[in-house]
């Protein structure tokens, strides 16, 4: 059976999902062609077109089904009339696909803080610490800037663990960093599981200093310094063997030159650098209760210069990889408007930004994408997020970038 189409259903400049025919089964548009003018519209239109019944019932099953999701999502009525049947099939692929990053970060994010609260009394712990850990692997090497958006505005949100993820965002940027700096896969892993587990030690009292106003209590002070051999030992005890897995989760926080704890080590080495790297800018970035975050172009002015006279060149690739501005950190521009950062730009200190608050102080009616690599968008501060006084719809703002 054939489907007469409407011209309606004809968009321009979007790629059909169907083959297109004509009554006497000549082929007009092959699926993923575009109508490309109105003139190449109206010449479709004359001929009749149709598609095949059994392809067409698909088709409507995806035009109801993003309807369904655009309603229950609050979308504008101006996004949703945009909607036709023949767009749909597309549309309700990157839909689901924006919704399945964000669950997949929900789901990676409670399975981890179970697993690290749990700690040796986790049931399977290695096989479910390995479950998430490549599945985060994955979410990083295909949507680096949206796993950045997500997990920052998990930083942000005080209901939500802050040690599961700060564990999550320093094994992202380990990956980052260091599939940059040419390290070898097997290295790449070692980093991440550290990141992972090397707060495994102090989990729930991570989380309470997070949310504490208070000065640290003595009985805090020594868990802090005694966690990284505490992490280390319960790795132990939950059947870790990799040497050099264990001996970045005890040495974590010693330095080269002997500065660190808990044993006062000079600990050298690229893998041990950039966990070090990742594990101070999520915690300078992260709000605590007592005071607010570090501005990320303070912190990546400090990374790149290091502690000695000349440039540190881990940290200089650091913030290249990063930029001055991550996705998912407040802006303001120069023209007044403020905003969130949502993909990392060609230059360190050019993202785009979607501008949630106007050059007047009040929310925008749409969030506006704005590049600020050109001057009369640039980039002018980093702003607390507390400053930025909107709600910020995540699947949404990744849906329009």
């Amino acid at each position: 059976m054939y489907q007469l189409l409407s011209a309606d259903a004809l968009v321009l400049n979007q790629p059909v999902p169907v083959n297109i025919w004509d009554p006497k089964g000549v082929l007009l548009l092959r699926k993923g062609e575009t109508i490309t003018s109105e003139k190449h519209r109206d010449h479709i239109l004359l001929r009749s077109p149709g598609v095949l019944a059994s392809e067409w019932q698909a088709v409507r099953y995806g035009y109801t089904t993003l309807l369904d999701r655009l309603v229950r999502n609050n979308e504008s009525l101006g996004e949703i009339a945009k909607v036709s049947a023949l767009t749909a099939e597309s549309g309700a692929q990157a839909k689901a696909q924006q919704l399945l990053l964000t669950d997949a970060w929900a789901d990676l994010h409670a399975e981890l803080s179970s697993l690290l609260r749990q700690g040796a009394q986790a049931i399977h712990f290695l096989d479910r610490l390995m479950r998430v850990q490549d599945a985060g692997t994955q979410l990083w090497q295909h949507q680096p800037d949206n796993s950045l958006l997500v997990l920052f505005q998990y930083l942000f949100d005080t209901h939500q663990s802050y040690s599961t993820t700060h564990a999550l965002l320093c094994a992202g940027l380990c990956q980052l960093v260091g599939a940059a700096a040419g390290l070898e896969p097997e290295a790449q892993q070692r980093l991440r599981l550290a990141a992972l587990t090397m707060n495994l030690g102090m989990t729930r009292v991570h989380d309470e200093l997070a949310r504490q106003a208070t000065p640290v209590t003595n009985a805090q002070r020594l868990l802090i310094r005694e966690h990284p051999l505490r992490s280390a030992a319960a790795l132990r005890a939950l059947g870790v063997t990799d040497g050099a897995w264990l001996r970045l989760v005890e040495q974590h926080h010693e330095r080269s030159e002997g500065t660190g704890y808990p044993a006062g080590l000079r600990v050298q080495g690229a893998e041990h650098r950039l966990l070090e790297l990742a594990d101070t800018y999520v915690a300078c970035i992260s709000p605590r209760e007592g005071r607010g975050s570090l501005p990320t172009q303070e912190l990546a002015r400090q990374l790149y210069l290091g502690a000695g006279p000349t440039p540190d060149r881990w940290g200089a690739l650091f913030v290249k990889c990063m930029g001055f501005f991550p996705p998912g950190s407040y802006v303001r521009l120069v023209n007044g408007e403020s905003g969130i950062v949502v993909r990392r730009g060609a230059k360190a200190n050019g993202p785009r930004v979607m501008s949630l608050i106007g050059r007047q102080g009040l929310p925008l009616g749409e969030p506006v994408l704005r590049d600020t690599s050109e001057a009369a968008w640039a980039v002018q501060a980093s702003l607390p997020p507390g400053e930025v006084k909107v709600v910020v719809n995540v699947a949404r703002l990744i849906a329009r970038c």
